[in-house]
């Protein structure tokens, strides 16, 4: 299976949370890189990069993006968080978050969710940076979903968990076919993580071209009226 073409001249970047930090896999016009970095800013983004983290989030009530993905991915929708507003995510434990959640949505959200609490900071930070002309360089940060581009690279979810045998062999056989050919192993990230940060580097590849999938209600603007959408 193909996917789109390399970038001429330019590189677009794939980003996903890791044990040490993020891992970020860059497809250049002539190789595919893999960097492992404690903090975003210290990741060498440019042009166009996809982040396997949401981006924008609201001041009350639930996104969209997030109900539009699940549905996409039927009985994969799973792997998709219910993302709360961003005063839930001000709280200083889960108990109190939960207890916020209620009151701004009506319903309480999982404590793995919770566990993106630091991540989802540190990127809604890094976007807001990177679209002031202070950062011109940093490029355009976009969210991606890796099910979805797995699903798009496969023609339908896959049916296998990425936390199984099955599930990794098959995500690095499509990456392969569209390729992007990845080490065994890199220091600091999981496979999966390592395997999730090239998918959605080939949904950046799409991104730049005009190409990919946009999972958005149109009306529904963040709490700082930047879009809520998920590409792949």
């Amino acid at each position: 299976m193909s996917g789109p073409e390399r970038p001429v001249g330019g590189s677009v970047t794939g980003v996903d949370g890791c044990p040490a930090g993020w891992v970020a896999v860059t497809l250049g016009p002539l190789a595919v890189t893999v960097t492992v970095a404690a903090t975003l800013d210290l990741l060498p983004l440019s042009g166009v990069t996809g982040i396997d983290m949401p981006l924008g989030l609201l001041g009350a009530g639930w996104r969209d993006a997030d109900r539009l993905a699940r549905r996409a991915l039927g009985r994969r929708g799973v792997t998709v968080f219910a993302i709360p507003p961003r005063a839930v995510w001000e709280c200083q434990s889960y108990a109190e978050a939960n207890r916020r959640c209620r009151e701004l949505t009506g319903q309480g959200f999982s404590v793995q969710a919770w566990g993106l609490r630091r991540k989802i900071t540190e990127a809604d930070q890094f976007r807001r940076r990177a679209a002031t002309a202070a950062e011109p360089d940093r490029g355009q940060l976009y969210e991606v979903h890796p099910e979805l581009s797995f699903a798009a690279l496969a023609g339908a979810p896959l049916p296998d968990s990425k936390h199984t045998p099955a599930g990794l062999a098959a995500r690095r056989d499509l990456l392969a076919r569209a390729g992007i050919t990845l080490p065994v192993k890199i220091a600091g990230a999981a496979e999966d993580d390592l395997l999730d940060a090239a998918a959605v580097a080939w949904s950046a590849l799409r991104i730049a071209a005009g190409t990919a999938m946009t999972l958005t209600r149109g009306d529904q603007r963040a709490d700082d009226g930047s879009e809520i959408a998920i590409r792949y």
